[in-house]
C-alpha cells in the first residue's frame, strides 16, 4: 500500500533523486523544511502522519505556512501536479531545448516545490546554482531585489498582487499551496482554470484541475461543483483581470469602512523612506480599528507619520492612510516570505 514519505533535504539534486524513487514505489512526498529546528520538523511529519497509507495516485503533501497549531497538509495528486505543469508552461511558452528553470525558493513550499516539479514533468531541464545559465525562474519579492532579473525571459513573482514598475518579463502570478502554485498570471487565469469573486463578500473561489484533492486529514474543502474558495479577496478590473486584495480576514475596518494591507502596503512602498512595510489593524476606541504601517526604514532615512500619511493620500482614500506608525528592525516573515501579521510587535 503506498504510504507518505517524508524527505528532510535542502533544494538539490538529492532530493530530487529521492523524490523520484518515492514516486517510483508508488509513495507521496512530503518535503519537510529544513531551515526549521528539528522538533518542529518532527511535529510536521507527526501532525502529516509520515509512514501512513495514502491513496493511490496520490504525489504530494505539503504542508501549509501556518506557524501555530498543527499544519494542514495539502494533498495533490500526480494528475494535478501533471496539470500544473502543462498549463503553466503553455502559458509562459517553455521549450525544453531552449529553457531552463533556475530553482531558488525552499522546496518544503509549493512555490519552490513547483519548478522541479513542472521541469521533471515537462523534461525541462533545471538547475538549483544561481550561477548556472538559466531563462526561466521563480521568486518571491523580497528575492527580486537582490537577482538581476533582466538575465531570465521568464520570472514568475507570487505573493505581489501590485509590483509596480516592473521588467516586462516579469509575471505576477496569484495562487496558493491548494492550487498547486500560480494559477492567475498577470490577472489571467491559467487555461483550464475558471475564476469567481462572490459579489457580497469579495471572495475569490477558484476551480481546475490542479487543486488538491484533499487535506491529510481526509476533509475536502471543494464543493460539489468543485470550487475551492480561497479566503482571499479580490476583484475583477474592467478588463475582466483578477485583483487579489489578500486575505479577507486581514482586512482593517476602521469607521466603517474596509482597508486592505495590501494596496495601502504598496503605497508606502514608494516612499523613499521606506525600506519595507507591513499594515494591520489594531483595535481603537473611536474607529474600530486603526490602520498601522509597521516600517523598516531605508538606510539613511528618517520616518514622519505625517509624511507617510501625506503620501498614501496621494492614490487612496484618506480613511486608508496610516493613523499610527511602529519603527522595526525586521518584520516577521513565513520561509516563503510572506508578512506574519500576527506577529507584528504591538509596542513601540
Amino acid at each position: 500500500m503506498p504510504k507518505l514519505v517524508a524527505l528532510a533535504l535542502p533544494p538539490g539534486p538529492r532530493f530530487v533523486e529521492e523524490l523520484a524513487a518515492a514516486w517510483a514505489a508508488g509513495d507521496a512526498v512530503l518535503p519537510v523544511d529544513t531551515r526549521l529546528p528539528e522538533p518542529a520538523q518532527r511535529a510536521v511529519v507527526e501532525a502529516l502522519r509520515v509512514g501512513e497509507p495514502v491513496e493511490a495516485g496520490d504525489a504530494l503533501v505539503v504542508a501549509t505556512s501556518g506557524t501555530t497549531g498543527a499544519p494542514k497538509g495539502v494533498v495533490l495528486t500526480h494528475e494535478a501536479v501533471a496539470a500544473s505543469a502543462e498549463v503553466t508552461s503553455r502559458r509562459l511558452g517553455v521549450d525544453p531545448a531552449t529553457d531552463v528553470w533556475l530553482a531558488i525558493l525552499p522546496v518544503a513550499h509549493v512555490g519552490g516545490l513547483s519548478v522541479v516539479t513542472r521541469a521533471l514533468a515537462t523534461g525541462t531541464p533545471f538547475t538549483f546554482d544561481e550561477a548556472d545559465a538559466a531563462t526561466l525562474t521563480s521568486v518571491v519579492p523580497t528575492q527580486a531585489d537582490r537577482l538581476d532579473l533582466s538575465r531570465f525571459r521568464k520570472v514568475l513573482v507570487g505573493g505581489s498582487a501590485d509590483w509596480r514598475d516592473r521588467p516586462s518579463n516579469v509575471v505576477s502570478t496569484y495562487g496558493l499551496t491548494e492550487t498547486g502554485s500560480g494559477v492567475v498570471y498577470d490577472g489571467v487565469p491559467l487555461d483550464g482554470v475558471d475564476v469567481r469573486v462572490d459579489g457580497a463578500t469579495g471572495e475569490i473561489s477558484i476551480r481546475g484541475p490542479m487543486l488538491l484533492r484533499a487535506y491529510r486529514d481526509g476533509t475536502d474543502p471543494k464543493d460539489a461543483n468543485g470550487w475551492f474558495r480561497t479566503g482571499d479577496g479580490g476583484h475583477l478590473d474592467d478588463d475582466g483581470r483578477l485583483v487579489a486584495h489578500g486575505r479577507l480576514a486581514d482586512v482593517v475596518v476602521t469607521g466603517g469602512e474596509k482597508v486592505w494591507p495590501t494596496p495601502v502596503e504598496d503605497a508606502l512602498r514608494t516612499h523613499p523612506s521606506v525600506g519595507d512595510v507591513a499594515v494591520a489593524g489594531l483595535p481603537d476606541d473611536e474607529w474600530g480599528q486603526r490602520v498601522v504601517a509597521w516600517v523598516v526604514p531605508a538606510p539613511e532615512h528618517v520616518l514622519d507619520l505625517g509624511v507617510l500619511r501625506e503620501h498614501v493620500k496621494q492614490v487612496l482614500p484618506a480613511f486608508a492612510a496610516p493613523r499610527e506608525l511602529i519603527v522595526v528592525e525586521q518584520l516577521p516573515r513565513t520561509p516563503s516570505g510572506k508578512v506574519l501579521r500576527k506577529e507584528l510587535p504591538r509596542n513601540r
